[in-house]
């Protein structure tokens, strides 16, 4: 069969797509990547085919022009609706408004979605995979017919907050509750999604939000509840396009405990703002019996006044060669670095402090795994207790081990591709009925 992945141009959201679309190839099926021109390199130096579309979304320029609102809005706001007093009404209606406008249609215009359209108009796809904020991926799909899902890295906290957002707006008028081929008309997502699908002639649905199904490589213990069809899926780490290359120092087993510390790649080649003291890190860690690889830019080496003795700086080392012989990791929340972590069976120090970070460093808290360190706590004090206390209790090495089981007992992607191509069957053969027989199927 014919699969079409796509993600917006940010290296972090695209990754996670890497060894499901591997799979799909190994199995035999042709897979292209679109993505605005600036993923190309990312996407060929991973061995897959891209197709560029649109122009680059212009994230950096957002950042800067209102960036700092943006965050300043989502710092430490826990996005989980079974929270009391949390997600208000009001807080839900400036969410879905704030992102629709500065986001979701920022890195889905026009261009983008026109180009993704004729591309599979042309290409025909039997199934379209989409990173779960690129919905000109839904949108491409239901113009074309082709089966669709979303294929989630991290947590899917927005998918419960949008269902408590739609539950709080309740019915819209004439039925527009999204069901009857019309957003709710206080629904900025809806409203863009159907005046964006309108212009090819297609109604809205919330289809176009939550995909037929999704793929979710997240454990079971993460996934928060949202009553959608998901096909679970274990989690390969795949550290990006830089070059990953086991370093002789690697070869030797440490003789102390090992810590790795990361502020992970997108801070590096983004305007998007790191909100960790690099030298506070390394302040923390001084004078403590263990030794520490600290992954720096240059940038973020240049911001060092010490490097205390125990601190070996790299500027890059592949995670999944690094963690089997670390005994902790310290890091900026990441969602990349956070699903290496937890399959290598790490114990982490996550300093999330936004959006879905929050609640994927509560959540390896509460399971023992890991501990968390808001943005108020992070201090030199407030990391280096933390860190003793990873390494000197071990209910939280034992801790991060059912976890790593956990994942592992999910299929591996070459496990699912079979999944797929029955779930793109009887989907497309539902788009052939309901189009009259205008889409064919190419299922292997």
């Amino acid at each position: 069969m014919r699969v079409l992945l796509t993600s917006f141009a940010l290296d972090a959201h695209f990754n996670g797509s890497v060894p499901l679309a591997w799979a799909l190839r190994a199995a035999g099926h042709e897979v292209r990547v679109a993505s605005q021109p600036a993923l190309t390199a990312s996407i060929t130096a991973a061995g897959l085919t891209a197709v560029p579309v649109g122009t680059d979304p212009g994230l950096d320029a957002m950042v800067k022009g209102v960036g700092d609102s943006v965050l300043s809005h989502h710092a430490d706001q826990s996005l989980d609706p079974d929270t009391p007093g949390q997600l208000t009404p009001a807080f839900l209606k400036g969410w879905d408004a704030m992102l629709t406008a500065t986001f979701f249609a920022l890195v889905n215009d026009d261009p983008m979605v026109d180009e993704l359209v004729a591309f599979a108009r042309q290409w025909q796809p039997d199934l379209v995979l989409w990173e779960p904020f690129t919905f000109a991926g839904a949108v491409a799909a239901k113009v074309t017919g082709a089966a669709h899902a979303r294929l989630l890295s991290f947590p899917d906290m927005f998918m419960p907050m949008r269902q408590a957002f739609l539950a709080q707006l309740g019915p819209g008028p004439a039925g527009g509750d999204g069901e009857q081929g019309r957003a709710h008309p206080e629904d900025s997502l809806g409203q863009w999604l159907q005046w964006t699908l309108g212009r090819y002639g297609v109604p809205f649905d919330e289809e176009a939000v939550t995909g037929q199904w999704s793929v979710d490589q997240v454990p079971r213990s993460f996934r928060p509840p949202s009553g959608l069809p998901a096909v679970g899926m274990r989690y390969i780490p795949y550290n990006g396009p830089v070059p990953a290359v086991v370093p002789d120092w690697l070869r030797v087993p440490p003789t102390r405990p090992r810590v790795c510390v990361t502020l992970g790649l997108t801070a590096r080649t983004s305007e998007f703002p790191n909100a960790v003291p690099v030298d506070l890190v390394l302040k923390a860690i001084e004078g403590l019996d263990i030794d520490v690889v600290a992954t720096l830019g240059a940038e973020e080496r240049a911001l060092l006044t010490h490097v205390p003795d125990n601190v070996r700086l790299v500027d890059h080392v592949p995670l999944h060669a690094l963690l089997p012989t670390c005994s902790a990791i310290v890091h900026h929340g990441g969602a990349g670095t956070w699903s290496t972590a937890l399959v290598e069976g790490v114990p982490q120090i996550a300093m999330g402090w936004i959006w879905d970070a929050i609640e994927r460093a509560r959540r390896q808290q509460a399971l023992g795994a890991g501990l968390h360190l808001p943005s108020h706590e992070v201090t030199v004090e407030g990391l280096r207790s933390r860190l003793v206390r990873l390494l000197e209790e071990p209910s939280f090495t034992a801790a991060a081990g059912r976890l790593r089981s956990e994942a592992e007992s999910e299929p591996t992607p070459a496990e699912v591709v079979p999944v797929l191509e029955r779930l793109t069957a009887q989907h497309r053969a539902h788009g052939r009925r309901r189009l009259g027989g205008t889409s064919t199927p190419c299922v292997s």
